[in-house]
């Protein structure tokens, strides 16, 4: 993928393409509608407060650049929006800078930051940003009587058609061993306790392999679905949520064995130290996690962020009017009670095994 860089001025909201400068940092993150709400909530305010620009770059993720760039001595990137396997991984190989979680603020309500994140929100390298979910949207115009369930996705007879499908195996293949009749509090016990249980979910997938249109780009399924290239897509439920609620679009969430993820921040050894740990503190502010949800329905990890919007709503922006955000976030209690949650650790001894296999599955 092609980085663009984007320049937040001081005393200006427009985007310039741009290169750091002194004083600045570099954030990193995975673009789209997902970007625009850290420019809003942590950029601008960042740079209004300190007097510092913040240049925006996006990515795939991985570590293969941040690796290469530690590697070769030539950091370009401070700040990195990441998974949560990635920021275990890379502080194990030394590539992250260690986080003293001491400097984190308390949260909006005077709780301690350590009782004010959700439990595992602070590694020895990372800071937990939001909480999101990847699952699968259709156009209920297009479809009036559409899919309900994981296992409809999968279901070629009932409801022909091709598939969006990312082209990475972690989401795709806890939802094929739903689609094939386990819980999805299980999906995790399955693939550690069962020996066959990959080879399960590949199997689950060979059955709509030939209808399947993959994608990388976050706004790309959405984009399948309208162009009817694909009658659904798996999607990031930020981005379904920010078309629905901003564009007006006609997409369905279908939220059965969603699988929830987490993203963390984290700090490039060799960069600019001192700001992007600063930088940090800013972006991880109850206020601040709050702030993001005006753009885009993911959970912030702050207990107290949560308050916040509630007390707050309607919340989200909205030319014409604010809308309530809390429905269309992944944590709800309807949602968690179908929802697959993440194990990085099993996908940090896994993922290379099976991405390499997905890979290769897929034809890439």
């Amino acid at each position: 993928m092609k980085l663009k860089s984007l320049l937040i001025g001081v005393a200006s909201s427009t985007l310039i393409v741009s290169a750091a400068t002194a004083g600045s940092i570099t954030a990193v993150s995975w673009g789209g509608a997902y970007t625009i709400s850290q420019v809003e909530a942590y950029h601008k305010p960042w740079a209004s407060k300190t007097g510092n620009q913040v240049v925006s770059e996006d990515y795939g993720g991985g570590l293969a650049e941040i690796r290469s760039q530690v590697e070769a001595g030539n950091v370009t990137w401070d700040i990195v929006d990441v998974e949560l396997s990635d920021a275990v991984l890379g502080c194990d190989e030394g590539l992250l800078e260690e986080i003293d979680p001491s400097m984190l603020p308390a949260g909006a309500d005077g709780t301690p930051a350590m009782q004010d994140f959700i439990p595992g929100s602070i590694t020895d390298c990372a800071v937990g940003n939001i909480v999101w979910s990847t699952i699968f949207a259709y156009d209920f115009e297009k479809m009036p009587n559409g899919p309900k369930t994981m296992a409809d996705f999968f279901d070629l007879e009932k409801f022909p058609g091709k598939r969006g499908v990312h082209t990475w195996a972690n989401g795709f293949i806890q939802m094929a061993l739903v689609a094939d009749g386990v819980s999805p509090d299980a999906v995790y016990i399955v693939l550690k306790d069962q020996s066959g249980a990959v080879d399960r979910a590949f199997a689950k997938m060979d059955t709509i392999k030939d209808d399947i249109v993959h994608w990388s780009a976050g706004s790309k399924p959405l984009e399948l679905v309208s162009s009817g290239e694909v009658v659904m897509a798996l999607a990031y439920n930020g981005r379904i949520g920010a078309a629905i609620l901003s564009e007006g679009k006609n997409f369905e969430y279908i939220w059965d064995a969603t699988v929830l993820e987490q993203e963390y921040l984290v700090a490039i050894k060799g960069g600019n130290e001192a700001e992007a740990l600063e930088f940090m503190a800013h972006a991880s502010t109850a206020e601040s996690n709050a702030e993001q949800a005006k753009y885009i329905p993911y959970g912030p990890m702050r207990k107290s962020s949560i308050n916040i919007i509630k007390k707050g709503e309607p919340w989200f922006i909205k030319e014409g009017g604010n809308i309530d955000i809390l429905p269309h976030m992944p944590t709800t209690p309807k949602v968690l009670k179908r929802a697959v949650i993440g194990d990085p650790v099993w996908w940090a001894d896994n993922g290379a095994e099976v991405h390499e296999r997905f890979g290769a599955w897929k034809g890439s």
